[in-house]
């Protein structure tokens, strides 16, 4: 039996990110870990891999537990690596000769083809490096298995195929998940805990479920302190009316009692504490405005890899103001490539068979945030390309949760959610009326996607999205059109292909079982 306990924890950095955590996660639970960027998730999972001290209170690991611990980030050192020696540099160096067998049946269970094993990382999609990361912690056959933001950079295909790898391979043992997919949440968790600086809620049910028991409690909260702060008022008029008539009559016994019910009402309006509020750095669009009726028009297009080979034709189409269009399709069906080329077409290229209408105005954020310069501060990244002002910049970059220390250092030293942060800052002052979203949440925490979501929505903008984000897809679009058979096709809803994927990972997984 392993287990990992957690037991008065907290972290304290430039303040508090949690406390008093006392959880005992046990063979076959399946916790998922919902925070905000920034509020102590990866610290957390380092802490119980052991990589990492808390501030208060421990960690307590079953005797001789082996944690598998899965960062977010490719350490560089690995990039020039192949994937296969990649996972074999986990196995200790006297057994990697011997056990290298190993390697084979886990890249084995991740279907990896045997043309990748042998290619650089660096040479590799970022979703093939997260299933590197994967297997390098899988092989050492861990008792217990922590996940930092794993959905990251990975198609549907193996998404869908992560989450039944953890449902099947990892069900024996304790896992941790930190996401902000909430749909994966849904399918591999049974138990949510929500970080919070004072009282962090937990609850044994899945994410979407918690969500719900948790504003029902984060209500009840907001009731009663809005009960104790009438009380507050109460006591203090109370007080008032007792020392007035205690100076006017002389009485001594009426201002000690006047003073009593001044002190309860201190204690009760200290102890009344305000509901916690999820925030993501502020995340704002907007919508410039345009009167063409038709923004973009196709004809007879092809969209082609860099080296020149034919990924699929698009034969017609129109893009009208107001439309919220998603691209589904399989990994390397050509989504991305398709976003570069309009949006190369949007910037004044002539792209044969695309026409932009002249009111276009674009906003392009790719998913690797390519757009930010990693060697500029953040604070002469907007003045200098927005022409924002020092002390309008210091303000938005604020307002996007960028403390006034933070805004002077290097963009290549965020963090991959403060980078989303800053990319969607960016998008906003560009004042696009037509926003091309290549997965732009990406390392957005929950709340930050809810946001966008929402934010997109309201300003009514024309918008394209590549998204493997099943919830904000369903949340967001309104038109879908599939890359199938090298063309792109209209659809009516993403729920076929969705189905479609998880069914082929479910046979795939099926024959895998199979064959072992």
């Amino acid at each position: 039996m392993g287990s990992i306990s957690l037991r008065n924890a907290g972290l304290v950095a430039a303040d508090t990110l949690f406390s008093n955590l006392n959880i005992v996660l046990a063979d076959g639970d399946r916790l998922g870990l919902v925070a905000g960027n920034g509020r102590g998730k990866t610290s957390l999972l380092r802490a119980m891999a052991g990589q990492s001290e808390l501030s208060q209170g421990d960690i307590v690991r079953s005797r001789g537990l082996r944690v598998g611990y899965v960062e977010q980030d490719m350490p560089p050192a690995s990039m020039t690596m192949t994937l296969y020696d990649m996972v074999l540099s986990a196995l200790p160096e006297a057994e990697r000769d011997s056990d290298s067998w190993r390697v084979d049946v886990v890249l084995d269970e991740f279907e990896t083809p045997a043309a990748l094993r042998q290619r650089p990382l660096s040479q590799l999609s970022g979703g093939w490096q997260r299933i590197a990361l994967i297997a390098r912690c899988w092989v050492l056959q861990p008792d217990a298995l922590l996940l930092d933001e794993p959905t990251n950079h990975l198609d549907l295909g193996k998404l869908v195929q992560l989450e039944n790898w953890i449902n099947q391979a990892a069900r024996n043992i304790p896992v941790v998940i930190a996401s902000h997919d909430r749909e994966f949440l849904d399918a591999t968790t049974d138990r949510t805990l929500f970080l919070r600086p004072d009282a962090s809620p937990f609850f044994a049910l899945p994410y979407s479920k918690a969500r719900l028991a948790l504003a029902e409690l984060d209500e009840a909260a907001e009731l009663a302190r809005e009960r104790d702060l009438k009380e507050v008022s109460k006591l203090r008029k109370q007080a008032a009316k007792l020392t007035n008539i205690g100076i006017n009559s002389g009485s001594d016994l009426l201002v000690v009692k006047s003073k009593y019910l001044r002190e309860r009402a201190a204690k009760i309006e200290n102890a009344a504490r305000a509901v916690h509020k999820e925030r993501s750095g502020e995340i704002r669009l907007g919508n410039s405005g345009a009167q063409a009726k038709v923004m973009v028009a196709f004809d007879a297009v092809t969209v082609a890899t860099p080296a020149g080979d034919k990924l699929f034709v698009i034969d017609k189409l129109h893009v009208f103001q107001g439309d919220r269009l998603v691209i589904l399709g399989r990994n390397g069906t050509g989504k991305s490539q398709f976003m570069g080329l309009l949006h190369r077409a949007m910037s004044g290229q002539e792209v044969p068979g695309i026409r932009v209408s002249p009111q276009v105005v674009p906003g392009y954020v790719d998913q690797a945030m390519s757009m930010l310069p990693d060697k500029r501060s953040l604070l002469d990244y907007i003045t200098g390309r927005f022409d924002a002002g020092d002390q309008r910049s210091k303000s938005l970059l604020a307002a996007a949760g960028f403390t006034p220390e933070k805004q002077e250092r290097p963009i290549g030293e965020l963090s991959f959610g403060q980078r989303a942060r800053l990319g969607l800052l960016a998008l906003r002052l560009q004042a696009p009326n037509f926003y091309l979203l290549d997965e732009p949440t990406n390392h957005v925490d929950i709340a930050g996607q809810e946001r966008l979501e929402a934010e997109i929505l309201t300003h009514g903008a024309t918008c394209i999205l590549v998204s493997h984000d099943r919830s904000f897809v369903r949340g967001l679009g309104e038109r879908f059109l599939l890359i199938e058979r090298h063309r792109l096709v209209e659809v009516d809803s993403p729920e076929p292909f969705f189905a479609a994927m998880a069914a082929e990972q479910s046979l795939a997984g099926g024959l895998a079982a199979g064959s072992r």
